[in-house]
């Protein structure tokens, strides 16, 4: 069973950053299962959005609504993928999640839940002033 384990989630003002990490319980790099890794979030009374997306061969997309503000990465000799967040903002209030899941063919596809089997738990991010 893959478990994934979010961490880094606080409550901080307008403009500032915060590292999301998520470690996974099996290798990121020679499992299939987590060829794709994504970040997710979700806020009361939304549906849950794609974030972030990255696969194994280090290929990223992102929401139109983080490009340029978010960055992904993955160490997968550490099972570990990174979610950089700068400039946030109120609207970036939710819980991120953390997910896993098999090859799917782009990786604008990643930025779909339907593109994940493992799902970790979540970090709750806030930003107010």
């Amino acid at each position: 069973q893959v478990q994934l384990v979010e961490s880094g989630g606080d409550s901080v003002h307008p403009g500032e950053s915060l590292r999301l990490t998520c470690v996974a319980s099996v290798s990121i790099y020679s499992d299939s299962r987590l060829y794709q890794m994504g970040w997710f979030r979700q806020s009361p009374g939304k549906e849950r959005e794609g974030v972030a997306t990255i696969d194994r061969d280090g290929r990223t997309a992102y929401a139109d609504s983080v490009k340029g503000r978010f960055t992904i990465s993955r160490v997968n000799n550490k099972a570990t993928v990174y979610l950089q967040t700068n400039s946030l903002t109120p609207e970036d209030t939710a819980r991120y999640y953390c997910a896993a899941g098999p090859p799917s063919g782009s990786v604008e596809f990643g930025l779909r839940p339907s593109a994940y089997v493992y799902w970790g738990q979540g970090t709750q991010v806030t930003v107010s002033s």
